[in-house]
C-alpha cells in the first residue's frame, strides 16, 4: 500500500469516529447534596459507635490515664500527694519482693497457658477423631466445665482437695505413696506449682473448645490425600492439624498469658500470696499495696509495669504465631 493511500484511510478512520462530547460542568448544588448526603452518612457511623467509644473512654482510657499520673505522686489515697516522679518504679524494680511478684508471674505461663495449650491441642484432636460419637459431647461438656465455674468457687474446692487431709493426700496415702503427702499450698516449694495447676485445669477446657473450632473447619479432604501419600496420624496433625489452627492458638495463648500475668482470684482465694511470698502475683501485690499499706503511687507503678509487661509479651507472641497475617 502506498503512502498516499494509508493517509486516505486514515482520513476515512477519524471521519468515521464521532467526536467525544465536551465535559460538562459539575453542577454547585448537586455537589453539596453530595456532600451533605456523605457527612450525614459519616455522622451516622459515629453516632453508632459514640456509646461504645464513650464507655471505653470512661472506663478503660481514663482509668489508665490517671493510673499512670498517680504512679509519679506519692499519695496514701487521702492526704495531699506529693510529686515523687519515677521514684515509685525505682521501688517497683529494686524491692525484691515487687520483683519476686513479677517473676512468679511469668513462671505461672508456664501453668496457665503452655500446659493448657499442649493438652488441649491433644485433646481437641482426639474429640474431632470421634466426633460423631456421644463421647466427644460428653468429654467438650466436662472439659469446659471449669469454665462454667466460679474462679472463687475453683480456689476454694481446690484449697479442700490439696489441704493436708484432703483428696490428693488420701489418695497417695491409698497407693502407698504417703511419704509424699504434704500442705501442697502451704509449702514453699510446691505452692506455687500447686497454683500453676488449678490454673491449668481452669484453663484447659477453654483451650480444647477453642482449638477444637478451629478443627472442624478443616476440610475432611485433606486428611483424605494424606493417607493416600501415606502420612500417619502423627504426621497428619503436624502438616495440617496444626497449621490450620494457628488463628485459634494465637488466641488461646493470648487469652492464657494474659490470665497468668494478670491473676488473682485464685491465688487470693487458695494462699492469698503464701506461704511468706511464694506464690505473690502483681495483681495481689498492687491490692495489698493499695488498700492496706496505702501506698497508692508504689501500686500504680506496679500496675503501669504490669499493663507494659503484658503488651510486651501478648503482641510479639501475636506476631510470631499469626505470622503474616498478623
Amino acid at each position: 500500500m502506498s503512502s498516499r493511500s494509508q493517509v486516505a484511510a486514515a482520513d476515512t478512520s477519524a471521519a468515521a469516529t464521532p467526536p467525544l462530547p465536551p465535559s460538562l460542568p459539575d453542577d454547585p448544588a448537586l455537589t453539596r447534596r453530595r456532600r451533605r448526603r456523605r457527612v450525614i452518612r459519616d455522622l451516622r457511623i459515629y453516632l453508632l459507635v459514640l456509646p461504645a467509644a464513650a464507655f471505653y473512654i470512661a472506663f478503660v482510657l481514663r482509668p489508665i490515664a490517671l493510673t499512670a499520673q498517680y504512679s509519679l505522686y506519692d499519695w496514701d489515697g487521702f492526704t495531699t500527694a506529693s510529686w515523687a516522679g519515677l521514684a515509685n518504679y525505682g521501688e517497683v524494680f529494686g524491692n525484691p519482693t515487687l520483683l519476686g511478684a513479677i517473676l512468679n508471674s511469668f513462671e505461672l505461663i508456664i501453668y496457665f497457658s503452655i500446659i493448657p495449650v499442649i493438652l488441649g491441642l491433644f485433646a481437641a484432636n482426639i474429640i474431632r477423631g470421634i466426633a460423631t460419637s456421644r463421647l466427644a459431647t460428653v468429654s467438650r461438656t466436662v472439659l469446659f466445665l471449669p469454665q462454667v465455674i466460679p474462679l472463687v468457687a475453683a480456689g476454694i474446692m481446690w484449697s479442700w482437695q490439696l489441704s493436708s487431709s484432703g483428696f490428693v493426700n488420701q489418695l497417695l496415702s491409698a497407693v502407698g505413696l504417703g511419704g509424699l503427702t504434704r500442705a501442697w499450698l502451704g509449702d514453699f516449694n510446691t505452692a506455687l506449682p500447686a497454683v500453676g495447676l488449678i490454673g491449668a485445669w481452669v484453663q484447659l477446657g477453654l483451650c480444647t473448645v477453642l482449638l477444637l473450632a478451629g478443627m472442624t473447619k478443616i476440610d475432611p479432604a485433606l486428611y483424605e490425600a494424606a493417607r493416600i501419600d501415606g502420612a500417619g496420624p502423627i504426621r497428619e496433625f503436624f502438616s495440617i492439624t496444626l497449621p490450620s489452627v494457628r488463628q485459634e492458638l494465637a488466641v488461646a495463648i493470648t487469652v492464657t498469658v494474659i490470665s497468668a500475668l494478670a491473676s488473682f482470684d485464685i491465688i487470693y482465694i487458695s494462699t492469698q500470696g503464701g506461704p511468706g511470698n511464694s506464690t505473690l502475683v502483681p495483681g495481689l501485690q498492687i491490692y495489698y499495696l493499695a488498700f492496706f499499706q496505702r501506698d497508692v503511687g508504689t501500686a500504680s507503678a506496679l500496675a503501669v509495669v504490669l499493663m507494659l509487661l503484658v503488651l510486651l509479651v501478648v503482641l510479639p507472641l501475636q506476631r510470631i504465631i499469626r505470622g503474616r497475617d498478623a
